[in-house]
């Protein structure tokens, strides 16, 4: 599983090191070394306001996400929103690898639309990793104080 922050940079052409400790995950506990990368949800921030970073998704977890979109059927979601969903992620991905020395190339497009710069954060959720810029990240994790849950039930559930 993908744990853990890891901050670095990334060039004006778009090459970033993916951790170490993620290509290791994505061959043991995936099997591939590919990956696809794409845009993250979006976060709402409050206002109207809301940013977004970047998805990596391992091989074979994305082919089941596009089968589950593909079907479309008891996903929860409106014919309107499936579609947002498929142009907003699933259009813009890229499948990927990284290369010898661990380098990856994030595109453009994808760049520009979660405001790549120079320093950015990876970061670990279970089963798939996200890159943000380091200012969205931090906007983010602020956000996240406000919408972690409380004294709940579920938390206890789960241990913590």
């Amino acid at each position: 599983m993908f744990r853990g922050v890891f901050n670095t940079t990334i060039d004006g052409k778009g090459r970033t090191s993916l951790p170490a400790k993620f290509r290791e995950v994505l061959v043991e506990r995936f099997g591939d070394e590919r990956f696809f990368i794409t845009n993250s949800n979006p976060v709402r921030l409050g206002d109207g306001v809301s940013c977004s970073g970047l998805a990596i998704y391992p091989y074979q977890e994305w082919i089941g996400l596009e089968e589950k979109l593909v079907k479309g059927t008891g996903l929860g979601l409106s014919s309107v929103q499936l579609a947002a969903v498929k142009r907003r992620i699933m259009a813009p991905a890229v499948e990927c690898s990284a290369d010898k020395l661990g380098r990856i190339l994030v595109p453009p497009h994808l760049r520009k639309s979660a405001s790549l710069e120079r320093e950015i954060v990876f970061a670990g959720l279970l089963n798939k990793a996200e890159i943000w810029s380091l200012a969205e990240w931090d906007k983010v994790y602020r956000q996240d104080d406000d919408n972690f849950p409380g004294d709940s039930q579920a938390l206890a559930d789960l241990g913590l």
